[in-house]
């Protein structure tokens, strides 16, 4: 299905972004605040407006339903609906419509004003929006419930729309609020953040034991189809139809605003369910335009042009190059309290026997650092006329995989030195190092010995080509 033909459903608090613009140059008379003097005023779309327009960015039609005021700022709000080619149903109710008021100055937010009621809306709203929607459910291919806590998306009625496109396997995503999930209960999907999510379990996220905990209690609680929680620069979490914890890492590499990012990865998980995308590629996918909105400053949209970029061969080449670094304390600060585990070796012709190693490797800890040999290094301890392939190669070929967190080169004879800088949780070597001194040992707060696959070597690889030369 062409994404164009698309029609996604967005049901949820429509609220309204207001900017003011000025210079602060002084204190007032009156009290000691800072005067700004108006410059320019901007407006943009919020809460369930933003996830319709990430929609209408990565090129779907879309419908909301939502609540406004009979005020200017309801007028405004569903303008700007119209104009972004939303199809707009906008319910009048006796409430302001929510809008938040940023006071900036010299490109800082000075004062935030809200004005909101987040009462449940009247019942005779709630039952002409569910008639309109009900009679029309068939044309979407998707439903998106975008939950801000601003009383449109009471229990009843939440569970009313879920039962609803449940009864026409229509996928329903939900981006909750609250510690109330129980709402949710049979949705598709479910996407907190990490403080949410603690929230909402009572479990304290600090690694994988704990991250599949709450998402499980997740499942337990609303029984929802797919549990995943946003993990910010560490990317999404999920757990698929096995039940297991799946990860999908961040692949932004610039970061400069975070807002509206929750908006666009359920809108992007949205548009890939909805053409019948499993649940992996929908999240790499929505890792992708959340890395597009962040590198943006303030709320932005991804377009689907720019996911599709970023997603491209080039993209993974730079992604790449960017695991190999020099120096350990250029990523010291953002490997923070995971668990390190360290291996090195000069893999000259990575082969499977390699590959298997560090994948068994990586298992034992949160981030797995390479320490390479460099030429110089490997011609020393191989002789002249090694190694085959130069280190920059070597180097590019082990971040390529995936299990690889980092690579690191070294001129050393030993990594020694690496190891006592990085002083990692877990040393690896390989099994032949059984009652041998293992160098750097004393650093690492424990070894693991990990058995290599029979008869799979570099040297025995360069032996066959000899042979077949001759």
């Amino acid at each position: 299905m062409v994404a164009q033909k698309l029609k996604i459903l967005v049901i949820g608090d429509l609220m309204l972004d207001k900017y003011i613009w000025g210079n602060a140059e002084r204190l007032s008379p009156e009290a000691p605040v800072p005067v700004v003097k108006i410059e320019e005023e901007s407006f943009s779309l919020g809460g369930a407006c933003n996830v319709a327009n990430n929609l209408i960015a990565m090129e779907a039609m879309v419908s909301i339903y939502g609540v406004i005021g009979n005020d200017v700022e309801g007028s405004l709000l569903h303008d700007f609906l119209v104009n972004k080619g939303i199809e707009a149903h906008c319910y009048k109710s006796n409430r302001p419509t929510t809008t938040k008021m940023r006071i900036m100055a010299a490109k800082h937010q000075m004062l935030r004003l809200d004005k909101e009621n987040n009462m449940p809306l009247e019942s005779k709203i709630y039952e002409a929006m569910f008639e309109d929607i009900q009679g029309h459910i068939t044309t979407y291919q998707c439903v998106v419930l975008s939950d801000y806590l601003k009383g449109m998306l009471e229990p009843s009625f939440t569970q009313r729309i879920i039962k609803l496109a449940n009864s026409f396997n229509i996928p329903i995503l939900c981006d909750p609020k609250g510690n109330d999930y129980a709402k949710y209960k049979d949705a598709t999907l479910l996407t907190p953040n990490r403080k949410e999510a603690i929230d909402a379990t009572g479990i304290t996220i600090h690694n994988d034991k704990t991250l599949l905990e709450a998402l499980h209690k997740i499942h337990k609680i609303c029984n929802v189809c797919y549990p995943l929680i946003t993990l910010s620069e560490e990317g999404i979490a999920y757990l698929d139809n096995d039940l297991a914890l799946h990860k999908k890492p961040t692949i932004a590499r610039e970061v400069y605003d975070v807002s509206g990012a929750g908006d666009t990865v359920i809108a992007a998980l949205a548009l890939q369910l909805a053409q019948g995308q499993n649940l992996e590629y929908a999240t790499q996918f929505a890792n992708a335009a959340a890395a597009v909105v962040i590198g943006k400053v303030g709320s932005a949209t991804a377009t689907l042009q720019e996911i599709q970029d970023f997603l491209a061969p080039k993209r993974i080449i730079r992604d790449t190059e960017a695991k190999i670094i020099t120096d350990f304390t250029h990523i010291k600060d953002s490997i923070g309290h995971k668990k390190i585990v360290f291996t090195n070796g000069c893999f000259d012709i990575l082969h499977y026997g390699h590959v298997s190693y560090l994948e068994k490797a990586r298992k034992l800890g949160d981030v797995l650092i390479v320490g390479l040999n460099s030429d110089a290094s490997v011609r020393r301890l191989k002789g002249k006329e090694r190694p085959i392939n130069p280190q920059d190669d070597r180097a590019f070929i082990l971040a390529s995989l995936a299990c690889v967190s980092y690579v690191i080169l070294f001129d050393d004879d030993t990594p020694e030195a690496l190891i006592k800088q990085i002083q990692p949780h877990v040393l690896v070597k390989g099994a032949d190092y059984a009652n041998k001194e293992i160098v750097g040992a004393e650093y690492a707060q424990s070894v693991e010995l990990i058995e290599f696959i029979e008869h799979k070597s570099t040297t025995n690889i360069i032996n066959k080509i000899q042979q077949q030369k001759h």
